[in-house]
C-alpha cells in the first residue's frame, strides 16, 4: 500500500512529503523559488539565504553547522565555516542528503 502524500504550492514547489515510512518534510521557499527552509518530523532543519543573483550565501543546520559564502561576479570567492558537534553533523548530514531526494535544491560539497 502507498501512503506517499506530496504537496506543492503554486509554482509548482514541493512543500510537504510524507513518505510510506511516516517520516515528514517541509519546505519553504522565496519569492524566486529558492529554498529558504527544510524541516523533517524527525527534528532535522536547514536555512538558506542568497543574494540578489540566487546564489546560496548562508547555509545554516539544526546541529550547529554553518556556512558563508562570498560571491564577486556571480563566482564564488570565499568561504567559511562554522564546524559544531561534528560527529553527530555528519551523521544527520549523511541521512538527509540519502533521504531528501525530491526538492528543488541541491547541498553544496562543505566538506
Amino acid at each position: 500500500m502507498v501512503n506517499e502524500i506530496k504537496k506543492y504550492d503554486n509554482n509548482n514547489n514541493l512543500i510537504y512529503y510524507k513518505e510510506n515510512s511516516g517520516i515528514e518534510y517541509w519546505y519553504k521557499y522565496d519569492g524566486n523559488g529558492n529554498i529558504i527552509h527544510y524541516k523533517d518530523s524527525e527534528g532535522y532543519e536547514v536555512w538558506y539565504k542568497y543574494d540578489g543573483n540566487n546564489n546560496i550565501i548562508h547555509f545554516k543546520s539544526s546541529s550547529g553547522y554553518e556556512i558563508w559564502y562570498k560571491f564577486e561576479e556571480n563566482k564564488r570567492i570565499e568561504i567559511t565555516k562554522k564546524e559544531f558537534n561534528y560527529i553527530k553533523r555528519k551523521k544527520e548530514e549523511k541521512e538527509y542528503l540519502n533521504r531528501d531526494k525530491y526538492s528543488r535544491f541541491e547541498i553544496l560539497d562543505i566538506r
